[in-house]
């Protein structure tokens, strides 16, 4: 428990707008790093008073749109057969690809367009990812950016207010948060 501690309140005092963007942009790649373990603990820092909540959001936000174009432009550039080549190979498969799920993805993205960027964007497990069908249907690179901006930016609003919330409830939820 102790290094629990000692590894929360690392996190906590290194957790900025710098590395909120950081880690968003992380998350919004293939790495698998879930925005649930940066927001909610950016807005509680925030409900502590040092940091904005506009801020973490927009941070956050800024750093998921960078982290999409990334895994676009990837898409857009190296095309079909790289992806699926990468979707079958060991490192795919380790983050939870297959050429069937790649297939799958860019099925849908054809049939629903811009829809399935925005809503991709607020489903786990699929909004980091609903970035590369984009990209390998040559999406407009304007709308792709709205949609996913706008996304996530709901998530993360949604994960903000979890985060702020929790900080009301920190002394029934974590009591033995004394001190982040």
């Amino acid at each position: 428990m102790e290094l629990f501690h000692t590894l929360l309140d690392w996190y906590m005092a290194n957790l900025n707008y710098f590395t909120i963007a950081l880690l968003m942009l992380v998350e919004s790649t293939f790495l698998p790093l879930p925005s649930e373990v940066v927001i909610p603990f950016a807005a509680y820092k925030a409900a502590q008073g040092d940091l904005s909540v506009f801020g973490v959001v927009i941070f956050g936000t800024g750093g998921a749109l960078t982290g999409s174009l990334i895994n676009y432009t990837l898409a857009y550039y190296l095309g079909r057969p790289i992806v699926y080549k990468f979707a079958e190979s060991k490192v795919g498969r380790l983050f939870l690809l297959s050429k069937e799920k790649v297939e799958h993805a860019e099925n849908y993205f054809i049939r629903n367009g811009k829809t399935s960027t925005f809503i991709g964007r607020l489903v786990p497990g699929i909004r980091h990812l609903i970035s590369i069908p984009a990209g390998l249907a040559k999406m407009d690179l304007r709308s792709f950016m709205l949609y996913t901006f706008i996304g996530a930016g709901i998530w993360n609003i949604i994960l903000a207010i979890i985060g702020y919330y929790i900080y009301d409830l920190r002394d029934k939820i974590f009591p033995y948060l004394d001190n982040v």
